[in-house]
């Protein structure tokens, strides 16, 4: 029985031994994945402390988008993502949610740049558009040489965008688009814009209008407080005629809309961890260094008990999004629990840069201290891509089997 129990003692003390984990994977994540799946990561992360970080303060202060970084992005040859074929380098779904990670790790207007050209508009084009609809756009946008925009929602319509009021009539060989959009990123400068509108017929379809087509305008949206590297836009389709063979062939109705959505809610759970991520390193580093009361900040039990639940959720965050991302690859995920983690993750990330901008007292409201950025950015991804109170809807519809919002 002694024995026993000093056998047991010493797996204690072996176990306990004390270990240096990275700053942001105290559980060891990185073990989980796939070594091609760590490439990608540490490519992205690198390319963002490169080329996104140095840059991110001055041209979110500006509100100017970095254009000069399009051709880095086409460089890093991760353009679509998990599309497999047309130039894209079908990656795993866990690969491109670190790419959403390392991306807002380094600034958010990007990491939406990348995300409405790479997921929402080549996504649309590859689950819902035909085989030659995929030939003819996704080669050109997967080496951006073609940007894409996705339009979806409208100035009366948001969380409603199933009532969307944009209309497409055929006549004769063509169909003609009226309506307004707004928030659509990209679409300013964009190539190729999927607007989604309602038929003759009443179903919602995905119609692809390309640059320079008569009677499509967008107006940049200013005096953002988030997002503010990113141009999104305010969209007037005002008797837009496109050929029939723009309308994406698979789309013909908003449950197609859906597949879309679900297929890229997922990233922005990955997004939220990203953004998380870069306050807590920015905080741990700022408050080993900076001195109240004669000693470190980190010193002090309060920061502490800040920075331990930060780490905490950053924890929890990774592991749900790991786990999701793996179901999605075996097609094994539902809308919910898309909905869910992009509902918690952004709880928490919000909470994260609010602490971390706290912990760097009067210093976290300047830009040179990276956290400002993070913590107003949160803002709108706390919103788009669904308000948390709509992903809240949608996992009690799965779980109670009645809708509670319709």
């Amino acid at each position: 029985m002694i024995a026993e129990e000093q056998s047991d003692l010493a797996r204690f003390q072996e176990f306990s031994l004390p270990t240096t984990p990275p700053a942001t994977d105290f559980y060891l994540v990185d073990e989980l994945l796939k070594p091609e799946e760590r490439e990608v990561r540490d490519r992205v992360r690198a390319f963002a402390d490169r080329e996104i970080i140095p840059i991110a303060a001055d041209h979110w202060e500006r509100a100017e988008f970095p254009f000069e970084i399009i051709p880095k992005f086409r460089d890093l040859g991760l353009t679509g993502g998990p599309i497999v074929g047309y130039g894209s380098p079908g990656v795993s779904l866990v690969a491109a949610g670190l790419i959403a990670q390392e991306l807002a790790r380094g600034d958010s207007s990007l990491a939406t740049f990348y995300g409405v050209h790479s997921g929402l508009a080549m996504g649309s084009v590859a689950i819902l558009g035909s085989d030659e609809q995929r030939e003819r756009w996704l080669p050109a946008m997967a080496r951006l040489e073609k940007i894409g925009a996705f339009a979806l929602t409208e100035p009366t319509h948001g969380s409603d965008s199933i009532a969307l009021e944009t209309s497409a009539r055929r006549d004769g060989d063509s169909w003609v688009l009226r309506g307004k959009k707004k928030w659509i990123g990209n679409a300013s400068f964009a190539d190729l814009v999927v607007v989604w509108a309602r038929d003759d017929d009443g179903n919602v379809g995905g119609f692809v209008v390309e640059k320079g087509t008569p009677g499509f305008t967008a107006r940049v949206i200013e005096g953002k407080i988030a997002k503010r590297a990113v141009w999104q836009a305010e969209i007037t389709l005002d008797g837009v005629r496109i050929p029939l063979e723009n309308r994406l062939e698979r789309a013909r109705s908003f449950k197609d809309t859906a597949k879309v959505l679900t297929a890229t809610r997922y990233a922005v759970a990955w997004e939220a961890i990203g953004h998380a991520m870069a306050a807590y390193e920015y905080a741990l580093a700022y408050t080993q260094e900076r001195k109240q009361f004669g000693k470190p900040l980190v010193s002090f039990q309060l920061v502490q008990d800040k920075l331990v639940g930060m780490l905490g959720d950053i924890v929890g965050m990774q592991l749900m999004c790991l786990r999701l991302s793996q179901l999605l690859d075996e097609r094994k995920a539902t809308q919910g629990m898309a909905s869910l983690a992009k509902m918690l993750n952004c709880r928490k990330a919000r909470r994260i840069v609010s602490d971390a901008r706290d912990l760097l007292g009067g210093n976290g409201i300047l830009l040179e201290h990276h956290v400002a950025r993070h913590f107003a950015d949160m803002e709108a991804i706390f919103t788009y891509e669904g308000t948390d109170h709509m992903q809240m809807l949608v996992v009690g519809k799965e779980i109670c089997g009645v809708s509670a919002y319709k």
